[in-house]
């Protein structure tokens, strides 16, 4: 089969479109033909050696954490599925990815895919929605008439985290830029902040609930945010490189967000796509051979919106 591999780590160009030997599940796994994965802002950290201490790996390595496709084969011990199913899934980080024709999932980690979109779109789901699910919802406990404040929602986690945290009944305050406003307001924020010209601490005139940051900002700017965090609330970033700034004079936790896989998460996401309360969208379609090229315009900082990647077989 045909897959993107990387020998060793560093830049884009480590990445290697070539011929692997197609994987045999193993006892609690299925293999999956691959619908599509996608690009996430970590796979090029995991590719130019940044994660090696979290996240140890094997090489080579085939990248991709999130996988929709078809089920083709089974593993020993595998119960509740069956050749044929569409599923979806978030892979395991120091395992082989899907950006390949075909990839190994522990059978615990897939939920069924939606039905009202592409197969393929779908991919587009399962670490972003994840995210913003456990951001919300395990670890700010958000709840209705709150108010939450999500700096960088112009993102993929952005979208998913506007539209769950408006459907959870909060109001919703989200910055993004020019070119993602209009995404930002589509998905249901109460206002919108253009970070780019106007000073969000500025903004935001009543004290929020929870501070949820998806963004690499200056920590002086991340403290400033936080300062805008009531007494006894919450900031929770995906950022873990930057840790969040707590107050504890003021009883403000602050939470580093590491997202894990979860399949009855994911199927609750999966049944909010499927009754059209939740948005999947899909920026951008690119072949498998053509992996390269998005790690590189991620590095540039030239890419934007979700990506997906398509096998040839796709």
């Amino acid at each position: 089969m045909k897959a993107v591999r990387f020998h060793e780590y560093g830049d884009p160009d480590v990445l290697r479109y070539e011929d692997v030997d197609q994987p045999v599940p193993g006892a609690g796994q299925v293999r999956v033909r691959v619908a599509a994965t996608t690009f996430n802002g970590i796979d090029g950290n995991i590719r130019a050696g940044l994660m090696q201490g979290p996240m140890p790996l094997t090489l080579p390595h085939i990248p991709g954490l999130d996988v929709s496709g078809t089920i083709d084969a089974l593993g020993e011990d595998v119960g509740g599925l069956e050749v044929g199913d569409r599923v979806v899934g978030f892979l395991p980080f120091v395992d082989d990815g899907a950006s390949a024709e075909y990839v190994l999932a522990p059978a615990e980690s897939l939920a069924p895919a939606p039905t009202n979109v592409p197969l393929a779109d779908a991919a587009a789901l399962p670490l972003v929605g994840l995210t913003a699910w456990q951001a919300l919802f395990d670890h700010a406990e958000l709840k209705a008439g709150q108010r939450i404040l999500i700096n960088g929602a112009g993102g993929a986690v952005g979208g998913y985290a506007v539209q769950l945290a408006k459907a959870a009944g909060a109001h919703v305050i989200a910055t993004g830029s020019p070119r993602s406003i209009g995404h930002v307001k589509a998905w249901g924020a109460d206002e919108v902040i253009d970070h780019t010209t106007t000073k969000v601490t500025t903004e935001v005139t009543e004290p929020v609930d929870v501070l949820l940051n998806l963004a690499p900002i200056d920590p002086a700017e991340f403290a400033a945010l936080a300062g805008l965090v009531r007494d006894g609330g919450v900031v929770v970033s995906t950022t873990v490189w930057m840790p969040a700034p707590a107050d504890e004079d003021r009883g403000v936790r602050a939470i580093d967000l590491y997202v894990r896989s979860d399949a009855g998460q994911l199927s609750e996401l999966v049944s909010r796509v499927d009754r059209s309360e939740l948005t999947v969208d899909v920026t951008e379609r690119v072949p498998l051979a053509d992996l390269a090229s998005i790690h590189a315009r991620a590095t540039a900082g030239t890419l934007s919106g979700k990506v997906i990647v398509l096998p040839d077989t796709a």
